[in-house]
């Protein structure tokens, strides 16, 4: 156990150090934004507001289902029982919102392609403000375990978003945007949390309209982020126009391929460009968070990290990868190209990841972790612009929803292996694994390089 690492994250100087942080990234984004294409403000925007939303609520799942379901319940079948615990009901609601999503993001991919990214949007974001005022007002389980369904059914749209940007943009600029779009939801992601807690508070002062004095209490956070939705929705229906190529007028259809078709043709012809695509990005979207899972449980028995010092640590990562997108991205692509600069990405994320479980000091492990988020910048926007080029413009939001789905299936599958290496194997085992996964991607990548810029132009 280390304990100066805890020590330093303690101190004055430590507090100091993060601060800095936060103060250098809010300078450098402003500074950047004038350079980013007034085409995506609007998109940047409207996926900010809607990751903002989600992690209000995100965080409160767990006192949320704690008050509902009290210690758990039972389940039961002739002579067997078994006690369902508030922490796997807990982990069941992550879950029935990743499921949600992974039925849903292909259909939604197909909507996108066939009626326009627009409305798939708009009919998401909809969705997704009636899911957040169900969880402000859930009473029971049920109702609760509905509200994430329905979250997770408008949510499937990341890959709607991708193609988007796709649709707005050169193939060469693609995976900058992508980045800029990235920074943005990572932007979402810093802020809801706090905002949730603020409106947990605001939520139990009394609040008067007319002669009508009441308070939200617990379900202020999903009302106000149910709100947030809404005018995310005007928002997005006053400004942000279709991106999808207007058919015209007496043009034949291109056939188009059905969502089961897509996903078993990822399975089967693993060696085709966009498959191996596809694979590299859930290999790599698996492994990162199945190490944050447990990331943790490995800082505290190894650096005597706490509940109090911890997010210094997702604060730390945040701030390298909002800079490393926003700054460093589009330059790194301009003179490597995606196809490199993919597998460049790759190697830093698996020597990130074997650094930290190496680490025996505060400069060493800074070093490794800083790897990751470096890593991973380099890594999923490379990846998703190569995918935009090698599938047929008729067919763009099906795969990219695709995508979404094999990197959900290994969001799932990921953390669980985690945790078992971690309680069976040995602490460092998941750190091992995972960074071997990802080394061996760099093999799939290869050849990519040669690959057709778009096949979009013969569709």
């Amino acid at each position: 156990m280390n304990s100066g690492v805890s020590a330093f994250l303690h101190s004055r100087v430590g507090v100091v150090a993060i601060v800095a942080m936060i103060l250098v990234v809010g300078y450098f984004l402003l500074k950047e934004l004038r350079r980013i294409p007034a085409s995506l403000h609007v998109l940047m925007w409207t996926a900010f507001i809607d990751m903002l939303g989600l992690l209000m609520v995100l965080p409160l799942l767990p006192f949320y289902a704690e008050d509902l379901g009290g210690t758990g319940f039972e389940l039961g079948f002739g002579g067997w029982s078994f006690h369902v615990g508030i922490g796997l009901i807990s982990a069941m609601l992550v879950t029935a919102f990743t499921v949600a999503m992974l039925i849903s993001a292909p259909m939604w991919g197909r909507f996108s392609d066939r009626w326009g990214r627009r409305p798939a949007l708009l009919v998401a974001l909809a969705a997704s403000a009636i899911a957040y005022f169900i969880f402000g007002y859930a009473e029971s389980l049920v109702v609760l375990f509905l509200s994430r369904i329905v979250q997770g059914a408008g949510g499937g749209t990341v890959g709607v978003i991708q193609a988007y940007v796709a649709d707005a943009t050169e193939p060469q600029n693609r995976a900058r945007s992508l980045g800029w779009l990235s920074a943005a939801t990572n932007a979402g992601v810093a802020l809801g949390p706090v905002l949730g807690s603020l409106a947990l508070s605001v939520g139990g002062q009394p609040m008067t309209i007319g002669n009508h004095t009441f308070a939200l209490g617990r379900a202020a956070p999903g009302v106000f982020a149910g709100l947030l939705c809404l005018v995310n929705m005007v928002f997005a229906w006053r400004y942000l126009t279709e991106s999808r190529p207007v058919a015209v007028e007496g043009q034949v259809r291109p056939k188009v391929t059905t969502s089961r078709s897509a996903v078993k043709r990822v399975i089967t012809h693993s060696g085709e460009p966009a498959a191996r695509l596809i694979w590299i990005y859930a290999i790599a979207m698996g492994a990162f968070n199945g190490v944050t899972a447990i990331l943790a449980l490995f800082l505290a028995a190894r650096f005597a990290v706490n509940e109090k010092t911890i997010g210094i640590f997702f604060t730390y990562i945040g701030v390298i990868s909002v800079l490393t997108r926003v700054l460093v991205l589009g330059r790194a692509v301009d003179r490597l190209g995606e196809a490199r600069l993919s597998r460049i990405g790759s190697a830093m994320l698996a020597a990130g990841l074997m650094g930290i479980s190496l680490s025996t000091s505060l400069p060493m492990l800074a070093v490794a972790v800083a790897l990751v988020p470096l890593g991973t910048a380099f890594t999923f926007p490379c990846v998703t612009a190569l995918l935009s080029r090698v599938i047929p413009n008729h067919e763009r939001g099906l795969y990219m929803g695709v995508q979404q789905t094999f990197g959900g299936v290994a969001r799932v599958i990921f953390p669980l292996m985690a945790g078992l290496m971690f309680d069976h194997l040995g602490k460092a085992w998941p750190f091992w694994v995972s960074a071997a996964l990802v080394a061996g991607t760099i093999l799939l990548s290869l050849g990519l390089d040669v690959t057709p810029k778009s096949q979009a132009a013969t569709a």
